[in-house]
C-alpha cells in the first residue's frame, strides 16, 4: 500500500509545484503580453523581477545571466525572496536601505556582498527600481552588476568568483566582525565600491528593461482594455503595505470605502486559494461576485447596514467559488482605521466552515487575529490614511 501511495504523493507535489510556478508567471502575463517572458529571457543583463503584491514579495522572473552568475537554477529562485542571496558578511545597513527603498517605492543603488549557491561571496552593484503602471507599483526590478575591483582600499582586486578562503585571507581577522548579529558586515561596506562605468551599466540596463516592460504593457492594454479597465480606478496600495499584508496567512480581502462600489484593493493568497480566482480577477471588484442563487439577501443587508454604521459584523453566508461550487463562509468584516483614527479600509476575513486550523484556533480567534494583524500593518504606515482616503480625511 505504501508503495502505491508514494508515487501518488510525489505526483501531487509536482502538480502543486507546477501550479505555484504558473501563478508566479501569471504575475507577468497578467500585466504584460504573453510573450514578455520570452522577450526578457533573450536579454543578456543580470536581473530579477519581484512582485510586492504576492505574499513574501517573491521573485517572479530571473534572467539567464543572473542564474549563471549566482549558480542557481530557475526553479530554485522563482518564488523565493531575494534574501536567499544574503550571507554572514552581508551588511545589515545595505539590507535596511533596500527595505526602506521598497517602503518608499523609490530607486536605490548600493554595493552589497552577496553569495552564490555554492557559498562563494561576491560583490555586486545592486540597482533596484519600482515598475510603475498607472500610478501603482506592480513590480520591482533589480539589476545586478558584478564588481570587478575594490577602489577604496587601494589593495589588490577582489576577483569575482573568489572563494571564501581567499576572502578570509584578504580580510584577515576583520572577517570575525561579520559574526556579530547586530553589526553583520559593517566592515564590508568600506571594502568595495562600484566604478562609474559599472554604475552606468546598471542604470542603462534598468532603463532598457523598463522601456521593454512599458512597450509590452501598452500592447497588452490595447488587447485587454475591456477586461481590466476597472483596475484603473483602484487606488494603489504602497509596496510596503502589500508586503506587510502578505505576511498574514489568513484568507482575507481589503476594500476601499472611498472608491465607487467599494472595490477590493488587496486579496491574500489564502483567499485566492479558497475561491479559485486569480488576483487580477479579484482586484477592482466588489465582493458580491462571491454571491449566488443560494445567498441569503437578509445576510447581505446585515453586512450593508454594519458598513454604513462603521461597525464590525460576523455572519455565516453561502458563497460560491469560481468553479461555481458553494461553501459556507464564516465572514467577519471590520473597519480598519489609520494612525489618525479615520477609517482607511474595510477588512473581510473569509473562513470555510469546514476547514480546520492547524493550531486548533476557533474561527472567531482566527478572524480576530487576522483583523488585528491588518490593523497593525495599516497603522504602521507613516502615510496615514489609505491612498484614496487622503482627501476625505484632510
Amino acid at each position: 500500500m505504501v508503495g502505491l501511495k508514494l508515487p501518488t504523493i510525489a505526483r501531487a507535489r509536482r502538480i502543486w509545484k507546477t501550479k505555484a510556478m504558473d501563478r508566479l508567471t501569471e504575475s507577468l502575463t497578467a500585466n504584460y503580453s504573453d510573450s514578455i517572458v520570452e522577450v526578457l529571457a533573450d536579454l543578456n543583463d543580470n536581473f530579477l523581477i519581484t512582485d510586492p503584491a504576492i505574499a513574501g514579495h517573491p521573485i517572479v522572473f530571473a534572467s539567464r545571466g543572473f542564474l549563471v552568475m549566482s549558480g542557481y537554477s530557475r526553479e530554485e529562485v522563482i518564488g523565493r525572496n531575494g534574501r536567499i542571496f544574503q550571507g554572514p558578511a552581508t551588511d545589515r545597513r545595505s539590507v535596511m536601505e533596500i527595505r526602506e527603498a521598497i517602503r518608499e517605492e523609490r530607486t536605490v543603488q548600493i554595493s552589497p556582498l552577496n553569495y552564490m549557491k555554492d557559498g562563494t561571496p561576491h560583490w555586486i552593484l545592486f540597482h533596484l527600481c519600482p515598475v510603475v503602471v498607472e500610478g501603482r507599483v506592480i513590480h520591482f526590478l533589480a539589476v545586478q552588476v558584478p564588481i570587478a575591483r575594490r577602489s577604496r582600499s587601494g589593495r589588490r582586486s577582489l576577483v569575482f568568483g573568489a572563494c571564501r578562503d581567499e576572502v578570509r585571507e584578504e580580510l584577515g581577522s576583520r572577517l570575525d566582525s561579520f559574526q556579530d548579529a547586530d553589526n553583520r558586515g559593517l566592515e564590508a561596506e568600506d571594502l568595495c565600491e562600484a566604478s562609474d562605468l559599472e554604475k552606468q551599466k546598471a542604470t542603462c540596463a534598468a532603463k532598457n528593461i523598463l522601456s521593454i516592460l512599458n512597450y509590452y504593457r501598452k500592447h497588452t492594454d490595447r488587447a485587454l482594455c475591456g477586461k481590466r479597465c476597472s483596475l484603473a480606478t483602484v487606488a494603489p496600495l504602497s509596496s510596503y503595505l502589500n508586503i506587510s499584508l502578505g505576511r498574514i496567512k489568513q484568507s482575507f480581502v481589503l476594500t476601499d470605502p472611498y472608491l465607487p462600489d467599494m472595490p477590493i484593493v488587496y486579496a491574500s493568497d489564502a483567499f485566492l486559494s479558497l475561491t479559485g480566482y486569480s488576483r487580477h480577477e479579484v482586484l477592482g471588484r466588489n465582493c458580491r461576485f462571491l454571491n449566488g442563487p443560494g445567498t441569503d439577501v437578509e445576510v447581505l443587508q446585515e453586512i450593508k447596514d454594519s458598513i454604513q454604521a462603521d461597525q464590525a459584523c460576523t455572519v455565516r453566508v453561502l458563497n460560491y467559488r469560481k468553479d461555481e461550487s458553494s461553501f459556507w463562509n464564516l465572514l467577519h468584516i471590520s473597519p480598519v482605521r489609520n494612525a489618525t483614527g479615520k477609517i482607511a479600509f474595510y477588512v473581510g476575513v473569509h473562513i470555510n466552515e469546514n476547514s480546520k486550523d492547524a493550531h486548533g484556533l476557533s474561527p472567531k480567534m482566527r478572524q480576530l487575529s487576522a483583523v488585528a494583524a491588518v490593523k497593525v500593518a495599516v497603522r504602521s504606515l507613516s502615510a496615514g490614511p489609505g491612498p484614496s482616503s487622503r482627501s476625505s480625511s484632510s
